[in-house]
């Protein structure tokens, strides 16, 4: 007779044990199949985490097109300050420098910085208007419509890369320029002059203009094409573009990065499809009839670039355990460098800001939307001026009441973030050669400049110009939020809730806007 076990057995463990030791049969098996159980409560923190992974991935879509929807106003706040206020303000800036000898050269300066970079802005904008009048749109359209589908195809991903390669140094080109105009004139030149860098601008604009002019030709004979076949291969290609996307690894920086490249390229095409139109509906004298031939293919492309960016962005979050929380932060950045663009020591334009940002450019796009409406539309008569001149009046009203409505929206983004301190406090950057303390000291005595009597900035007043003051390094609010400095880091780190707050954000706010070109991943 055996004996009971030496030692204890788990419950498990037994009734292996004895599942071991009896006579194995068919039915016993089919029997213990139908009859066992498990319980999920023992792996409760692998099923918990499984099922909020669900939920962001149903809450991408809203977060998403949230960001998206903000976005895409941020560039079209930029782009209809093009045709509005940039031609105002150049009409200031000429009036200001024609008139300056009346009153005198009390200031050192002809024009404020400001006023150079939007004389400069117009005056390339002109250039290249006149430029492209060389370029026969209709010979492009029959040339690239006798070309194979194949080819097509191949071309149009050719022009997509190129888009993204001269909206990345774009902008370089055109900030070289500024400075180059603006900068103090006792420095010690280091560059190669404002004629070089001017017709290097607008070089760069001219041939960015005209391949976007490509693109939206391609993109009109994949609308007229009698299968669309070539349309249907265009929009396949935004499909592969997850294969290329989510199975890589993204942090929070460089998904801020793709996201901002996902609301320049939505943009871009909403715009590259406005173009389609006005030229197919020239082509049939302006018949309301054709534009519903139209409105289904419109659709079509809009709604796969949607669903391409939410299967996106959905399984990039879900494969980097990203929570959907992320898309609420990157638009408080976005309203974080249109308020602090706003303000007294702002250092740029926020046209320039959302350029810098997001890769998105509007002057070559102007230049190419400017030739085809004024070639589709031919004003001749008192009445056809008096539309014009209507028409552009509801464009000021429109980016009127867009910039107020994006200004309130930015400053709630901001306040809900809890970054508006930020746009107050200053931080110094210490300059070669001199240190940080006595910066702080000179900073105290000339902080009453930048602020009012209750200590409040104005995000309306113009910049104020100081003199006698080159060692004096201010940095930006805009980079104080994108990237915070080391001796700030030390101070928090005595509050440790504060701290874990911010290190959340660090990966976002070490992101150097200068360097984003809207298409770069790390």
């Amino acid at each position: 007779m055996q004996g009971p076990p030496l030692c204890p057995v788990m419950p498990e463990v037994s009734s292996a044990y004895v599942f071991l030791n009896i006579d194995l049969s068919l039915l016993r098996f089919i029997s213990a199949e139908l009859t066992r159980g498990y319980f999920l409560e023992h792996n409760e923190a692998k099923y918990t985490e499984r099922r909020e992974r669900v939920y962001t991935c149903m809450r991408i879509p809203k977060e998403l097109e949230k960001l998206m929807f903000f976005g895409i106003f941020l560039c079209l706040d930029a782009f209809l300050y093009v045709f509005t206020l940039l031609p105002l303000r150049v009409f200031l800036a000429m009036f200001r420098f024609i008139t300056l000898p009346c009153y005198g050269l009390s200031d050192r300066r002809l024009l404020q910085p400001a006023q150079v970079c939007d004389v400069l802005k117009g005056v390339i904008l002109v250039i290249c208007y006149f430029m492209m009048h060389y370029v026969d749109y209709s010979m492009m359209y029959h040339l690239i419509r006798g070309q194979s589908v194949i080819k097509l195809y191949i071309i149009y991903n050719m022009l997509e890369v190129a888009d993204r390669l001269f909206s990345s140094f774009g902008q370089d080109i055109l900030d070289a320029l500024y400075w180059t105009a603006t900068e103090p004139k006792e420095r010690k030149r280091a560059h190669i002059g404002v004629i070089p860098h001017f017709f290097m601008a607008v070089l760069y604009v001219f041939l960015h203009a005209i391949l976007i002019m490509v693109q939206a030709t391609t993109l009109n004979v994949a609308f007229n094409s009698h299968n669309k076949s070539l349309l249907t291969i265009m929009m396949s290609n935004n499909f592969v573009e997850i294969k290329g996307s989510v199975f890589k690894k993204f942090e929070k920086n460089n998904l801020f990065q793709m996201s901002n490249s996902d609301i320049k390229e939505r943009f871009t095409n909403y715009v590259l499809l406005l173009i389609v139109c006005l030229r197919n509906m020239e082509q049939f004298s302006w018949n309301p009839d054709h534009l519903w031939v139209l409105f289904p293919d419109v659709c079509m492309v809009v709604a796969s670039e949607i669903a391409v960016d939410i299967v996106k962005h959905a399984f990039i979050t879900k494969f980097n355990d990203i929570t959907a929380d992320v898309y609420s932060e990157y638009r408080a950045s976005l309203a974080f460098d249109l308020v602090s663009s706003r303000q007294k020591n702002a250092y740029t334009d926020y046209s320039d800001s959302v350029s810098r940002r997001m890769g998105f450019i509007p002057l070559p796009l102007a230049v190419l939307l400017i030739r085809v409406v004024t070639s589709s539309i031919k004003v001749q008569g008192v009445l056809a001026y008096v539309c014009v001149v209507l028409f552009y009046c509801g464009l000021i009203s429109l980016k009127v009441l867009n910039s107020i409505v994006l200004l309130g929206k930015s400053c709630q983004y901001v306040k809900e973030a809890k970054m508006e301190e930020k746009l107050f406090n200053p931080v110094l950057t210490a300059t070669p050669g001199k240190p940080a303390g006595k910066q702080q000291s000179t900073f105290k005595s000339t902080q009453g400049i930048s602020t009012g009597e209750n200590g409040s900035t104005s995000v309306t007043s113009q910049p104020v110009q100081q003199e006698n003051s080159p060692s004096l390094l201010v940095t930006s609010n805009s980079d104080q939020f994108l990237t915070t400095p080391d001796g700030e880091e030390k101070d928090i780190s005595q509050d440790s809730s504060e701290l874990k707050h911010r290190s959340a954000k660090k990966d976002l706010l070490e992101i150097d806007r200068f360097t984003i070109c809207g298409n770069r991943i790390d």
